[in-house]
């Protein structure tokens, strides 16, 4: 599980796999696709925000290739400032305020994922 540390809230990055800790808060799932042999009232989750991840075309586009981690990243940014999905960051926002919040992916490694961005800004840090 990675940590972000900000001064107005914490946000964690883990795998929707990883088991419920005891720091973790509130996890969010936000993935566009449902993660496979999970089911929908997994206990490991307490909600899916889908508005948040990267388009299917970004998503396509990036394929976790490393090399383009950072040109994913300026996209993904981009993607995030548009209509409904400013929305649903100052919802995870509004959380993060509240407590603990852990973003939630299937990613193999979460550090490289759309995940770990959303949570630099939700966090505000860049």
């Amino acid at each position: 599980m990675m940590l972000i540390m900000g001064s107005e809230a914490r946000v964690r990055v883990g795998r929707v796999y990883d088991k419920r800790g005891p720091s973790d808060g509130r996890r969010v799932l936000v993935d566009r696709l449902w993660p496979r042999g999970l089911r929908k009232d997994d206990p490991r989750l307490d909600q899916w925000n889908r508005d948040v991840a990267p388009s299917s075309e970004l998503r396509r586009w990036y394929g976790h290739r490393p090399d383009r981690f950072a040109e994913f990243e300026h996209r993904y940014r981009h993607e995030l400032t548009s209509g409904e999905v400013t929305e649903a960051v100052d919802e995870l926002r509004t959380l993060a305020r509240l407590g603990p919040l852990t973003l939630l992916t299937a990613t193999r490694d979460p550090s490289t994922s759309h995940a770990a961005i959303l949570a630099r800004v939700i966090e505000g840090s860049d």
